[in-house]
């Protein structure tokens, strides 16, 4: 299962849909369409917790007893989607090429 399919079958649960996501080294851009009967706290928890708990079972060979361990930083960055939607839908498409650009930047540091 790629991590893309656990990311889209985690939303499905929520009956939410990941319309577009990018996976970096690092973090996860996407842009989520989520059920108002759903609180977003509530559906980037769910996603973040068990899609750790996958990570840590298929990856690290844990069986159970994840106490104290942490996978995901505590936050996350939202916004919605409006009139704005083109604009983020590049920005997240774009991200790694100007993470990159970055990278490189801070070699000149």
């Amino acid at each position: 299962m790629t991590a893309c399919s656990i990311f889209r079958s985690l939303a499905g649960q929520k009956e939410c849909i990941i319309e577009e996501g990018y996976l970096l080294p690092d973090h996860v851009h996407m842009i989520m369409s989520i059920p108002p009967k759903y609180g977003l706290s509530q559906v980037i928890g769910f996603i973040k917790g068990k899609n750790a708990i996958h990570i840590a079972r298929t990856f690290l060979g844990k069986k159970q007893n994840f106490t104290g361990q942490h996978f995901w930083a505590r936050g996350y960055y939202v916004n919605t989607v409006g009139r704005d939607e083109n604009v983020i839908r590049e920005y997240i498409r774009h991200q790694e090429e100007e993470d990159k650009s970055l990278e490189q930047l801070k070699l000149w540091e």
